[in-house]
């Protein structure tokens, strides 16, 4: 897991050399362990064959890279200053396969003329490997991202297809002057990416604030992805509060041809959960997902350092431990795992089962792990919460800061860490969700019911009150069709419009698990990238394996869930009853209940999430008035200050349930402190 950064002049001035190392800097944090730095005169903006380059190391790293010239040498900086560079690709390397000098980055082949600068791991790199070595192809290094540079050369970018993992990568191509930057399936890693208005430079990093020290651009907040975040509680578009900084989607490649200097973007991959054509029995099912849940876990235990586990109370982390435990004693080594609880002194109501740490650590008395753990109190969440929104650059789903706690506490051990994010997104782990919609007349019937459940901080009727300073700005922003358009992306609503048929409640459902496949899961797994790698640290999701989420996409919904039928008849106002349940993956319950205790996989499913409902009535209260009800507020620039104050007091006199709003507002408040002054 890595840092890439990198410029590229589609304009007459050259890049400017100065940022580079700035840039590079910015992202230390996701690898302390090497930095590298490639200059590139293409020769394409003068359509020319002579090209030429500088291939850098740090001097913090000399010693790692000794036959490499340092960039911070007189020399070579009068080199730099001498000649035109339009290409700039850097690197900082958080060392896991390979942990020699071979690992250094930016990478090349032999020739020298095909580049990468690569943040992730592939899983099956070393098959991928011994299919090109016997097509005559020679490694020097163990590293995957060698094979990446040769299955290029190989394939061409459709080798994208074949990677099973987690990453983003920026590749050169000297030849046909050609730059790419791709992205993963699922988006479990993040690159983001913005042209200069001026000087016409595509910048490209894997944090915002790196492209925020190439200093031509110029920092402005998207109003426009304001009123979506504040709609979601996320961002579905590809926008982000930084404007004209944009995120490549999941499943998705841009290329830019350096010498027409035109940018094209592919998909490459999408989400399809519909119903296979020949169905088997569950028994086959159940089978096939513990055979592919094994190989997923065993997969990306693959590194040269030490792997730990989160875990948690629930099934997903339980059975990935089980596992992965059985494997460490094999090689008489302990896995270490790690679970963070809250101090419930102050809770009420349902926050009272939160903490699910008597679970976690009965777990891991039976897999025999070394086990650590972490209380949270409500002042560990103000205290997190500069370094967390700096590292996070814009508010994303969910009350994060556990998370920000589980990998530093994590990273205090281990290099990496096993998640269990995604099982909920491909096996059904949310059934309130998908029976608000489940009823449904038509595809404009589904998107308004399910639109409505998914406005998570406020509604449509409140967005003119709320954005009242700027909604003269974002009135032609409309967040339903934000919502619809990513819905229209899946092959289940097409049938909406190209088949006259009706749409059965099965594939509702599956049309739901698509959206928040593409929407919720995308912003857990931004969320986890940028906090994990705040400390440093490798975060690994087995329930994203290619063949498992394959395999999850086609398991039947009646195996999914299990009281289909009665919520079809469902009023609307029953759905909330159902928010503590023990339905919903249905199938990964009976599969993995061979792994973990009873207690653990007949359980009620509840999120990771800490007691923020009492906190923000109880012992954060001063926090929130302090912040809110103070006219020098920073959000008061963009937000009404008296629709904010009603809003939170309707939490603070217990009338409504306003968690979600009050922290997504903590967040931006911080955010506009940090990176809109």
């Amino acid at each position: 897991m890595c840092g890439i950064v990198g410029a590229i002049s589609l304009g007459s001035p050259s890049i400017n050399v100065d940022y580079a190392k700035p840039m590079t800097d910015k992202l230390a944090h996701r690898g302390p362990d090497d930095a590298g730095y490639l200059f590139f005169h293409t020769g394409a903006r003068h359509n020319k064959k002579v090209s030429f380059y500088l291939n850098l190391t740090d001097e913090k790293f000399k010693h790692i890279n000794d036959t490499l010239p340092t960039i911070q040498s007189n020399s070579i900086q009068r080199e730099l200053r001498r000649h035109d560079y339009d290409l700039f690709m850097g690197h900082r390397r958080l060392a896991i396969l390979d942990l020699s000098s071979a690992g250094h980055q930016p990478m090349s082949d032999l020739s020298k003329n095909i580049w990468v600068v690569y943040n992730g791991e592939i899983y099956n790199f070393r098959e991928i490997r011994r299919e090109l070595e016997k097509l005559g192809h020679k490694f020097i290094s163990n590293t995957d991202t060698e094979v990446i540079i040769y299955a290029y050369v190989e394939w061409g970018i459709d080798c994208i297809k074949r990677f099973n993992g987690m990453f983003a990568f920026a590749l050169y191509d000297n030849f046909q002057k050609k730059f790419y930057l791709c992205r993963d399936r699922y988006g479990i890693k993040p690159v983001y990416y913005t042209i200069t208005p001026y000087t016409q430079t595509f910048i490209f990093a894997s944090e915002i604030k790196a492209i925020l020290e190439y200093k031509e651009y110029t920092p402005e907040l998207d109003k426009e992805a304001l009123l979506e975040y504040f709609t979601f509680q996320n961002i579905f578009t590809n926008k982000t509060l930084h404007k004209d900084i944009k995120i490549l989607e999941p499943g998705h490649y841009l290329v830019i041809d350096l010498l027409s200097k035109e940018i094209k973007k592919f998909q490459y991959w999408d989400f399809d959960f519909s119903e296979p054509e020949k169905i088997k029995d569950e028994r086959e099912y159940i089978e096939e997902l513990d055979r592919l849940f094994n190989q997923a876990v065993e997969r990306q235990l693959v590194a040269d350092v030490e792997i730990g586990s989160y875990l948690s109370g629930g099934i997903d982390t339980g059975a990935i431990v089980a596992i992965a435990s059985r494997h460490f004693q094999k090689s008489n080594t302990i896995l270490k795992t790690f679970t963070v609880g809250f101090d419930l002194t102050s809770a009420s109501g349902i926050e009272l089962a939160f903490d699910e740490r008597p679970k976690a650590e009965y777990m891991s008395y039976l897999f025999k792990t070394e086990h650590y753990e972490m209380v949270l109190k409500s002042g560990d969440m103000e205290r997190c919460l500069p370094s967390l929104v700096y590292h996070l650059e814009e508010p994303r789903i969910g009350q994060s800061y556990p998370n920000y706690y589980a990998a530093k506490l994590a990273s205090k051990f281990v290099k990496v860490v096993l998640s269990g994010a995604g099982g909920d997104e491909l096996f059904a782990g949310y059934p309130w969700r998908y029976y608000s919609a489940i009823n449904s007349k038509d595809f404009d019937d589904y998107v308004d019911k399910y639109y409505t459940f998914w406005q998570r901080l406020i509604p449509n009727r409140e967005i003119k009150n709320l954005f009242a300073p700027i909604i003269s700005e974002v009135q032609h922003v409309w967040t339903r069709d934000i919502f619809k358009e990513v819905l229209k992306g899946s092959n289940i609503a097409k049938k909406f419009f190209y088949k006259a048929n009706n749409i059965s409640p099965e594939e509702y459902i599956n049309l739901s698990l698509y959206f928040e496949a593409k929407t919720f899961l995308h912003g857990l797994l931004v969320v986890e990238d940028k906090l994990s790698m705040a400390h440093s640290l490798e975060v690994r999701v087995p329930f994203l394996d290619n063949d498992l989420v394959d395999f999850a996409q086609k398991v039947p919904v009646k195996f999914k869930l299990n009281n289909l039928s009665e919520v079809m008849k469902l009023d609307e106002n029953e759905i909330a009853k159902k928010q503590r349940t023990n339905d919903g993956k249905m199938i990964i319950r009976k599969t993995l209940s061979k792994y973990v205790p009873e207690s653990v996989h007949k359980a009620v499913k509840q999120g990771f999430s800490g007691p923020d409902a009492s906190w923000f009535k109880g012992e954060s209260i001063e926090l929130i008035k302090n912040k809110f009800f103070n006219s020098n507020a920073y959000i008061y620039k963009y937000m009404d200050k008296n629709t904010v104050q009603r809003i939170i007091s309707e939490h603070l006199s217990g009338e409504k349930n306003r968690r979600l709003f009050i922290w997504s507002l903590l967040c931006f408040e911080e955010w506009c402190r940090i990176y809109d002054r």
